[in-house]
């Protein structure tokens, strides 16, 4: 196991009625609330946060879309500098909360904005952040790590501060039962994929964040489809804490990451608007082919622990359980080809063409997969 720091100060409320504890989590502050296109006035979330912020100064902030885009987050900067805003509350899902750490970073920042995504600008200070989570998937809610859009220039670029950690996350489970199904099966897909970014690479001897990778991973496995077809609040409980612990630091430390799937996922999300579940469902399994050799040991622990599948015939036990992690995709109602949304062969080209324009030259936990290696990928995937 590699060295490591951990340190993880988020403060989760947890459970039913967790959202009325919200006032004393608040600072003495300025707020501004921000959420996204208005389910939150329908199902009551909304009308609650309300009655927590009396007694606060705040402001509000809407229309936060799905993959946040950086021109509308640059209004909700604008909105919170006019307003002398000093603390946000994202109130939504993955796209919201990592929208508002963009917007907590702007808000201090002295250039251009638009340098934290794509020119190295340095975050060295923000504005406070708290949450309340809408949607288990991102796992968001308790990490460093934001991914922001500009449609303009069709790209999607990630940045991670430390100084845009949420102070704290509100997480009831009752939030999620006016959830659609799919946005329940985006979120149970991305928290299996940010598992396997953080575990199948090669072994470093990390038993206690391989044993807790995989009890993630035979979680979702287990309630993922059974989310889809009930409310029970057990279910969504433990979809929730699952997917929260499935990127909040605590597994990623003192092992090799890979991350290829979701950088190569970004692409396709710019250039197709797909959703972004649905990029990791149809790249990882291509990624475990082209990268199998490099990932021979995870993948027969894979196969054995998650699957539970025998290593006598070591390929074959490779081969299926990647078609096992397909299928499971599949199961969760997710097409897993690109031509099964329409999507030329061509977008192979596309995809190496950004990737090479964005920088992102090197991908994988060996750095091996370039942008050619990354066409052959998405090829594959057509």
């Amino acid at each position: 196991m590699r060295n490591f720091t951990y340190y993880n100060p988020t403060k989760v409320v947890f459970g039913k009625g967790s959202i009325k504890k919200l006032s004393k989590l608040l600072p003495e502050s300025k707020i501004m609330l921000v959420y996204g296109g208005g389910s939150i006035k329908h199902n009551g979330i909304y009308q609650e946060v309300l009655e927590q912020l009396e007694g606060h100064q705040w402001t509000e902030f809407s229309g936060v879309e799905a993959n946040p885009e950086f021109d509308t987050l640059m209004q909700a900067v604008e909105h919170a500098k006019a307003n002398d805003v000093e603390f946000i509350l994202a109130v939504g899902g993955g796209s919201v909360i990592d929208g508002c750490k963009f917007i907590a970073a702007a808000i201090p920042y002295d250039n251009d904005p638009w340098e934290i995504l794509a020119g190295g600008g340095k975050v060295a200070s923000a504005v406070g952040l708290g949450c309340i989570l809408t949607l288990p998937a991102t796992g968001t809610e308790t990490n460093t790590a934001s991914v922001i859009t500009r449609r303009k220039l069709g790209k999607k670029l990630p940045f991670d501060s430390e100084h845009v950690r949420p102070k704290f996350a509100i997480l009831d489970p009752e939030a999620t039962y006016s959830l659609p199904e799919r946005q329940l099966t985006n979120g149970v897909v991305d928290a299996f994929v940010h598992v396997m970014e953080q575990y199948l690479t090669y072994p470093v001897g990390a038993t206690v964040q391989d044993r807790f990778a995989e009890a993630i991973l035979n979680n979702l496995i287990e309630i993922g489809p059974q989310v889809l077809l009930s409310q029970d609040y057990m279910l969504r409980a433990n979809l929730m804490w699952n997917a929260t612990q499935a990127l909040n630091g605590l597994i990623g430390v003192g092992v090799p990451q890979d991350w290829s799937t979701h950088m190569i996922g970004h692409e396709l999300t710019a250039l197709h608007n797909l959703d972004h579940a649905v990029t990791l469902a149809i790249i990882l399994p291509r990624v475990m082919h082209h990268q199998k050799e490099h990932k021979r040991e995870k993948l027969l622990q894979y196969a054995e622990r998650v699957w539970g599948l025998s290593r006598y015939d070591e390929e074959s036990a490779i081969n299926l359980a990647i078609e096992k992690t397909e299928q499971f995709f599949q199961q969760m109602g997710i097409k897993t080809k690109l031509s099964e949304y329409g999507i030329a062969p061509d977008v192979a080209d596309n995809v190496a063409r950004r990737l090479q324009e964005n920088g992102f030259i090197k991908l994988g936990e060996h750095q091996n997969i370039t942008p050619t290696e990354a066409r052959e990928i998405v090829a594959a995937s057509v």
